[in-house]
């Protein structure tokens, strides 16, 4: 592996790391979950602290930790923002979890991911 490789290989790794502690949080990760399940709308900020029940300053924490991730996109519309997961980037990290255990070694079977996600 050339040193120019190596060192994008590095940066990505990182940037992964950065993104799973970033959903490494037990909100963190059911906000994620919310606005999957609101693809492609979103949420607005009190409709996701009515869901999951975070107040709203610990919300707004945990909603600028994922944006600062790139994990969730967010929109101003009138008084309200409104967070939508960022599918691209999580889409990225699911390729390259793909791609180390999945491709390169084999670790889990591409079979196995496929029944798992049915």
């Amino acid at each position: 592996m050339t040193p120019t490789v190596a060192k994008k290989n590095s940066d990505q790794v990182a940037k992964y790391a950065d993104m799973f502690s970033a959903m490494g949080t037990e909100p963190r990760l059911r906000i994620m979950q919310c606005l999957l399940s609101a693809h492609p709308e979103g949420m607005v900020v009190g409709d996701i602290q009515a869901e999951l029940d975070i107040p709203n300053s610990t919300l707004s924490h945990h909603l600028d930790k994922l944006k600062n991730e790139d994990l969730v996109l967010v929109q101003r519309e009138s008084t309200f923002l409104r967070y939508r997961a960022n599918t691209e980037a999580l889409q990225k990290v699911l390729q390259f979890l793909y791609a180390e255990c999945c491709t390169r070694n084999n670790a889990v079977k591409p079979q196995t991911i496929m029944q798992i996600c049915k």
